[in-house]
């Protein structure tokens, strides 16, 4: 535990203690969206883009966003006419999602722990995370409960941060969140400490590879991944075997 953590009960740290990172994103909630689109310099809304075409939602379909946070994702997933499912483990950002989107009639929002989701096997004919396997404390058992709670054909896609290629670009990646994201997010968040456990995470979290190799060791099959904004992040797909 860091001196931070110790003197601030909701400071996450790499521990990853479900009861800090849940408070930590409660205090965030109302303005978790603008801050990320500002720190991102406008990539997540590509993100999120490109998320929802890998997700490729159809009308009639069960779909799980897991992670969801106040529901940004789910809204541009809940448009193609499929019944989402917005799950969080913040119960700070389950509310601002129900406060912003209760007028959407195929979009519900529920509490959910990643290692153990409240729903029955072969539920979703899709399943999506963004930003959130990270934040697990246990990712591999998040990977193999949402294949459980998959159709068998069902597709999965994860969004996170991940590690550019180029050793160029990494560097000047590691510069900016180093010196440049801890005073932006002072002077934009609500809670600027939130975002310097969000740099530690992606310095601690695996590359593309290992994280394709954890998805595949959960049993998911046709494992891929392609970077996104040089490596910044990276979209990993995969599918649940058919029986």
């Amino acid at each position: 535990m860091t001196p931070s953590s110790a003197e601030d009960p909701n400071r996450a740290d790499l521990g990853k203690d479900p009861k800090r990172v849940s408070g930590m994103f409660d205090e965030v909630a109302r303005g978790y969206d603008r801050t990320n689109t500002v720190l991102s310099l406008g990539n997540d809304q590509l993100w999120r883009v490109a998320t929802t075409r890998a997700v490729a939602p159809r009308k009639g379909q069960r779909i799980l966003d897991l992670a969801a946070g106040t529901g940004a994702s789910s809204v541009s997933i809940a448009r193609s006419g499929a019944e989402v499912v917005a799950a969080d483990f913040s119960p700070g950002m389950i509310a601002e999602g129900r406060r912003r989107h209760t007028g959407i009639p195929n979009l519900s929002f529920t509490e959910a722990d990643a290692t153990a989701l409240p729903f029955a096997d072969a539920e979703f004919d899709a399943v999506t995370m963004s930003f959130g396997l990270r934040n697990v404390n246990d990712p591999k058992k998040a990977l193999r409960e949402l294949l459980r709670v998959t159709k068998p054909g069902g597709r999965l896609v994860v969004c996170e941060f991940s590690h550019p290629p180029s050793p160029s670009f990494n560097g000047l990646y590691r510069f900016y969140n180093d010196r440049i994201l801890p005073v932006v997010a002072k002077t934009v968040s609500s809670n600027a400490e939130a975002y310097d456990y969000l740099n530690e995470s992606i310095k601690d979290w695996p590359d593309q590879a290992t994280l394709s190799s954890w998805i595949r060791d959960a049993g998911w099959t046709d494992v891929a991944y392609r970077n996104l904004s040089f490596g910044i992040v990276a979209l990993h797909r995969a599918r649940k075997p058919a029986r």
